[in-house]
């Protein structure tokens, strides 16, 4: 199943954040989750906050923590379009335990001045850094 390969790029605005041969990616589409193989039908899908999850060729899974972006798949070459993505060892995990507390004390003050999907969406991000990076939320 896992034995043909095909070409994944991770991308963010600043860098190319991954690029190698894959056996399977997973993403968290807008619609639901789904897993790309080999051979998969070409397709256009935006994704939101959450786990890229990359298989390598020696079955090892690779996590990244993405932002909301755009996935291609075309001739077995799959694109992931992202306005940022992190492996584990980049994620500072002061900083996004920071990123929560601020968030948290956002939506529970929930004054004029807060706009509430921002801050939820600044929890969303900081949840989904710490949980990639391992670290209890």
């Amino acid at each position: 199943m896992f034995d043909r390969p095909f070409a994944l790029e991770i991308i963010a605005p600043n860098r190319v954040v991954f690029h190698d041969q894959v056996a399977a990616v997973r993403v968290p589409g807008t619609q639901g989750g789904f897993q790309v193989l080999y051979g998969h039908a070409p397709l256009l899908s935006s994704i939101e906050v959450g786990s890229v999850i990359v298989k390598g060729m020696d079955g090892v899974d690779r996590l990244f923590a993405t932002s909301a972006g755009t996935v291609e798949v075309r001739a077995n070459h799959m694109v992931v379009l992202v306005e940022s993505a992190e492996a584990p060892e980049e994620i500072d995990v002061d900083r996004a335990v920071a990123a929560r507390k601020r968030a948290e004390q956002r939506l529970h003050e929930r004054g004029r001045d807060i706009d509430l999907m921002r801050a939820e969406a600044a929890l969303h991000r900081a949840l989904n850094r710490l949980r990639v990076a391992g670290s209890p939320t």
